[in-house]
């Protein structure tokens, strides 16, 4: 298991057809890849977490054209895609009195290993719960 802490982007959107591809757009043209991402939408607004290659280029981006986001620190884990690996994360931040607040994972059918993106009451607390044995 590989886990550290990684700068998350949140970004606010008008929720409207286009406004996503604009977004990937402009990052891709500036070089700046997306690992992960994840959509929460109210009625006025989405909410667009994401993980990139250059999270300090992507804010700068975003700032310059007058776009809301926040960035902030949650925790990576690459693993291996296989039943049973997020319950034993969940179970090891259980014991050590950690609440996850929030998570996302993508994986695909055929790939070895996943990415899980966790925001957890106390990041310290939970890198610990995850690197100790």
């Amino acid at each position: 298991m590989k886990c550290q802490i990684t700068t998350q982007l949140s970004i606010f959107l008008v929720n409207k057809p286009g406004t996503l591809a604009n977004v990937c757009e402009t990052l891709a043209a500036e070089g700046v890849n997306i690992f992960a991402m994840t959509i929460s939408d109210t009625v006025d607004h989405a909410v667009v977490r994401l993980i990139c290659s250059d999270p300090r280029k992507a804010l700068e981006i975003f700032e310059e054209r007058g776009t809301l986001v926040v960035d902030q620190q949650v925790l990576t884990i690459e693993e291996k895609n296989r039943p049973g690996s997020l319950a034993q994360v969940a179970r090891k931040f259980a014991k050590h009195g950690v609440n996850i607040e929030y998570a996302y994972c993508a994986s695909g059918p055929s790939a070895k290993t996943g990415l899980v993106v966790l925001r957890p009451s106390n990041l310290k607390k939970g890198l610990r719960a995850l690197t100790t044995r």
